[in-house]
């Protein structure tokens, strides 16, 4: 009589679980390198960031109508279930042989040493995404050669259970009548394995985020002090708002400030590490400190800031009290050479801008190297310590956060969004929006409020207009002004039987320009079109 071969093949609970610790121990580990190293180096960042890089604008623009500004949580989330699920994998494939699952950990390695290396982190920048796939297999041969002998314990091997034994799976049920003692010693040593892995994980995954914290800003922001401006904005008019008919408030607060960036993880930057260079086609190159920006004049504006992912009746725009030095006095300090036609502006991270210098040189629109926010310093995710601010164009090629270079060059030098297919140049475009009734939202009948928002920086707006189903034009009465960079509020009221309704907005700017009926996407320089809202009246 023959006797059936042994299986010894790991259970898929347990392959499963060899393959999720190893991943922790991978990431864990490449985050506390990071955190000694820079913290952009750490692997699980790196792949985020370089995936962002590559994905096809249509892509983009996707996630941000689908997720608006929980757009990068939506990415990191979905890295971690592809993470888990390729977790899973390496430990399904390795249930005869751990060679499998090491090999697929070492290739993913290789992805985020790539990306690593895509993000420009020089040589040091590598260090963390070896020190993971490194420990990422080791823990994942460790545990599969602990779970492994837990299955092939001495006593199952002496089991005539065992020996009689279909091939299968041997489980913990099994391994229990089989091996009695032994049994019992093997799942110890296999929980005992496990668990020293998930805790050496989870302390490591914990001392690279307290290695990063203590690369944060807190403590450099809380050192910068009172900001005192040469030239303080005007007071805000208590008429500059609608908030009691539903308009936002008309400085909107950082927490609510709308962020839209390439950022996967704020750059942290303090002021004793920040400086600025200003070269190219210059007459003298700058060489700037932030003590060096402090001793320069300071000055406060009112700017409303509105980002050309913006969709009709979209929320990205808001409006600050900006403190900073003005860039028009860093331009004429260096000296613009003819012949220059942007700014070239790089952040810490490596995104890049371009800004028309004859912008930037006109007195009146009052560009700003900002490091003031509604009254305290820069918030990290909004730049700190310091960041530009230029009033009538679109963010992506004039408000550079985290801003440590500034390069006189021509358009033939490309930047970020160029390079994705975004115009050249992008002034912001005469638009308004209705901020109530809500869309799809019941009222009731009869006199009802309309309200809203409306903006055209360094025009200004001059009327706003409001139909309900197509009828004629109404002026809406308009909020007091504050300056044209920023937006101005409206509202009227509007007599409505009960059913169902829509209601549109149009501006006129102070040049006589009213809006365009014409709908267009945000790509290449910012959508257009009348604002629209259905709702109903009971």
């Amino acid at each position: 009589m023959t006797t059936p071969k042994r299986n010894n093949r790991l259970g898929l609970p347990s392959a499963a679980l060899v393959g999720v610790l190893a991943a922790a121990s991978a990431l864990a580990a490449g985050h506390l390198a990071a955190g000694l190293i820079a913290p952009r180096s750490s692997p699980y960042l790196a792949v985020g960031n370089t995936a962002i890089d590559l994905t096809p604008q249509p892509v983009k623009s996707m996630a941000i109508d689908l997720f608006g500004t929980a757009d990068k949580v939506a990415l990191l989330v979905g890295m971690a279930l592809v993470m888990l699920l390729l977790a899973v994998a390496a430990g399904m494939l390795s249930r005869r042989g751990p060679v499998p699952g090491m090999v697929l950990i070492g290739l993913v390695g290789l992805v985020g040493m790539a990306a690593a290396a895509a993000q420009d982190l020089g040589p040091l920048g590598l260090v963390a995404p070896v020190l993971a796939t490194l420990a990422g297999v080791g823990a994942f041969d460790f545990l599969h050669r602990a779970t492994r002998a837990r299955a092939a314990s001495p006593a199952e091997r002496r089991s005539p259970e065992n020996d009689a034994a279909t091939p299968g799976d041997i489980d913990e049920q099994h391994a229990e009548r089989a091996g009695g003692d032994s049994g019992s010693t093997g799942r110890r040593r296999f929980l005992m394995s496990s668990a020293t892995v998930a805790v050496a994980a989870g302390a490591a995954g914990f001392g690279g985020q307290v290695l990063a914290d203590r690369k944060g800003v807190r403590a450099s922001r809380q050192a910068v002090g009172p900001l005192v401006p040469a030239r303080r904005a005007p007071t805000i008019p208590p008429g500059a708002d609608f908030t009691k008919s539903g308009t936002p408030p008309f400085i909107t607060p950082n927490p609510d400030f709308y962020r839209i960036d390439t950022a996967l993880s704020v750059p942290q930057v303090g002021t004793e590490d920040w400086h600025l260079r200003v070269h190219g086609m210059v007459e003298k190159e700058l060489n700037w400190t932030f003590d060096d920006l402090m001793r320069r004049r300071l000055v406060e504006k009112t700017i409303t800031m509105t980002c050309v992912s913006n969709p009709v009746g979209g929320p990205y725009i808001s409006t600050a009290n900006f403190i900073g030095v003005p860039l028009r006095d860093v331009l004429l300090e260096a000296g613009v050479r003819p012949g220059a036609e942007q700014v070239f502006s790089t952040s810490v991270d490596g995104f890049t801008a371009g800004t028309p210098v004859d912008a930037l040189l006109d007195p009146d629109r009052g560009a700003l190297l900002a490091v003031s926010m509604n009254g305290t310093p820069l918030p990290a995710e909004h730049g700190f310590p310091v960041r530009m601010v230029t009033p009538g164009l679109y963010g992506y090629v004039s408000a550079t956060k985290w801003l440590t270079d500034l390069e006189l060059t021509t358009w033939d030098k490309r930047t970020y969004w160029e390079e994705r297919g975004w115009a050249e140049r992008a002034p912001i475009k005469t638009q308004s929006r209705i901020d109530t009734p809500l869309g799809f939202g019941k009222v009731p009948a009869g006199r009802v409020t309309v309200a809203g928002i409306a903006w055209a920086q360094t025009v200004g707006i001059a009327r706003v207009e409001v139909r309900a189903d197509g009828g004629p034009w109404k002026d809406a009465q308009l909020a007091d002004p504050v300056n044209i960079d920023t937006w101005r509020m409206w509202r009227t009221e509007l007599d409505l039987s009960p059913g169902g309704h829509t209601i549109e907005c149009r501006a006129t700017d102070r040049s006589g320009y009213t809006q365009t009926p014409e709908r267009v996407p945000v790509v290449p320089d910012g959508a257009t079109g009348w604002h629209s809202v259905f709702f109903t009246a009971t």
